[in-house]
């Protein structure tokens, strides 16, 4: 490592003057330090915002679920609220790396940090989800923006998300063995008439929903119905690890297991 200034602030609002300042927001760490360990990363001014006080509260408001940006994920996977009302996003969060990413990774950091491969991008996309910030409420169509981008602007931060409560809903995740973020992860979300499905780590874009899935389970949420639809290849990942053909056929498959395990 290197030297550099730590901050401690103790309010959202002297973590977003240190953000305006030139600090690097520090959430979880989890992608930051690893980062900066590696010299990819080199700030010279960290904010450490695990000291604000409700920033990681967990809370039912009305139709919503409610989550602080600094919630780790192992307290989005075991809470009582997310488990009763949003059981997929318990599951979602309770199978991100392993125990020790799930003890210190935040559900902020890594919708802040947009990885392409990350899952909680497809929940918030999927869901619907409101991203609130220091600034203003960010709706989830309108805030990812290709890999490693969002509507973020500089010294913005996140401090909670809003989750609508669906009918139903799944998450099926075909992880990357080593570093066990989703080469496809699928997220289903059914309000009722109002089916919508989103997909994580098949793309180099990053998150995107997809509407030939989407119509079809609008017609007929069963899986011979999303089995029924083609899944373009054209603009999905071709690496070591999958090629673009076979990412297309996981999204049909884990599309096919997610309904089925929406409807129980």
């Amino acid at each position: 490592m290197y030297a550099f200034t730590l901050e401690r602030p103790a309010t959202v609002q002297d973590a977003a003057k240190l953000a305006a300042s030139g600090s690097k927001p520090l959430a979880g760490g989890q992608t930051l330090l690893a980062s900066m360990k590696l010299r990819l990363s080199s700030p010279d001014k960290l904010a450490d915002l695990s000291g604000i006080k409700g920033m990681s509260s967990i809370m039912r408001e009305g139709g919503a679920v409610v989550i602080g940006a600094m919630a780790r994920h192992a307290d989005v996977a075991t809470h009582a609220e997310v488990l009763f009302a949003i059981p997929a996003l318990a599951h979602l969060a309770g199978n991100i790396g392993d125990r020790q990413v799930r003890a210190m990774g935040t559900m902020g950091g890594s919708v802040a940090n947009n990885d392409p491969s990350a899952c909680y991008p497809s929940a918030v996309l999927a869901l619907g989800a409101t991203i609130h910030t220091t600034a203003r409420k960010i709706e989830a169509k309108d805030y990812f923006q290709g890999m490693f981008t969002t509507a973020l602007n500089d010294g913005e931060l996140i401090t909670a998300i809003s989750f609508p409560i669906p009918k139903r809903a799944a998450y099926m995740k075909f992880k990357q063995q080593a570093s066990r973020f989703a080469m496809v992860g699928v997220f289903i979300a059914d309000f009722g008439g109002d089916v919508r499905v989103a997909v994580t780590g098949a793309s180099s874009s990053g998150v995107f929903r997809h509407a030939g899935l989407e119509a079809a389970l609008n017609k007929s949420f069963t899986p011979e119905s999303a089995a029924s639809v083609k899944i373009d290849a054209t603009d999905l990942n071709h690496d070591i690890h999958a090629t673009a053909a076979y990412r297309a056929n996981i999204i049909s498959v884990q599309t096919q297991r997610g309904v089925a395990m929406a409807l129980g």
